[in-house]
């Protein structure tokens, strides 16, 4: 009896198995498919991978405001913030500067930052009269897609904070050639570096607020 049963176990097993691998075929894994930057004869020009649609733009990247992404009218430089220059959007840019600009530029921006000193070759100073005269859309254009020696920022800074950075060289332009008749009451300037220290004594915070987002993922 336990022979029988164990034979009707034994032929009920191979019996499932040989369905289970009749069941197992290869469609799958051979289906019609393309592989990246495999060739392919569907297409006279054998390429698997297909070219994007003339006109395609990706969700989220359709740069409507040509001035705000480029700096730039036709092919000029345009010399007009792209947003209103804020307390808030110059302390930014200070921020940004700082961190970015300095070791070249300075943080007086005359071309005698601390990578300077060490050896490397100085950038123009912000306050020689052409870079005085520049429109602030070449600023905005330097730190874009760089200039001379100088490496593109495009990457490391958003839109809006190269902006705000241009911001505050025009800042730091002014600073070192103000007037006291160019400053409100309450500033004074010494040594020709402007001082903008409240009449009152009492220095500001600092604080800055994070920028409020505007179309293209970019932020302002």
């Amino acid at each position: 009896m336990g022979i029988r049963i164990t034979r009707a176990f034994t032929a009920a097993l191979l019996g499932v198995t040989a369905l289970f691998v009749t069941g197992c075929r290869q469609d799958m894994h051979d289906q019609p498919k393309f592989i990246p930057l495999r060739m392919s004869d569907f297409y006279a020009d054998k390429r698997s991978a297909r070219p994007i649609i003339e006109g395609t733009v990706a969700r989220g990247q359709l740069k409507e405001d040509t001035y705000f992404y480029t700096g730039k009218i036709g092919n000029q430089e345009g010399d007009v913030m792209p947003f209103p220059v804020t307390a808030d959007v110059l302390a930014r840019g200070q921020e940004r500067y700082n961190i970015y600009c300095t070791p070249c530029h300075s943080e007086l921006g005359d071309g005698r930052g601390m990578i300077v000193q060490r050896g490397l070759r100085p950038p123009p100073s912000y306050h020689t009269d052409r870079l005085r005269k520049a429109p602030i859309g070449h600023f905005f254009d330097v730190i874009t897609n760089g200039f001379g020696a100088m490496p593109d920022y495009a990457t490391q800074i958003p839109v809006a904070d190269r902006w705000a950075i241009a911001a505050y060289i025009r800042a730091l332009q002014l600073s070192q050639n103000a007037q006291k008749s160019d400053l409100p009451a309450g500033v004074d300037v010494v040594d020709n570096v402007t001082s903008t220290i409240p009449a009152t004594g009492t220095p500001g915070s600092g604080a800055t607020e994070p920028p409020t987002p505007v179309k293209g993922g970019e932020s302002k």
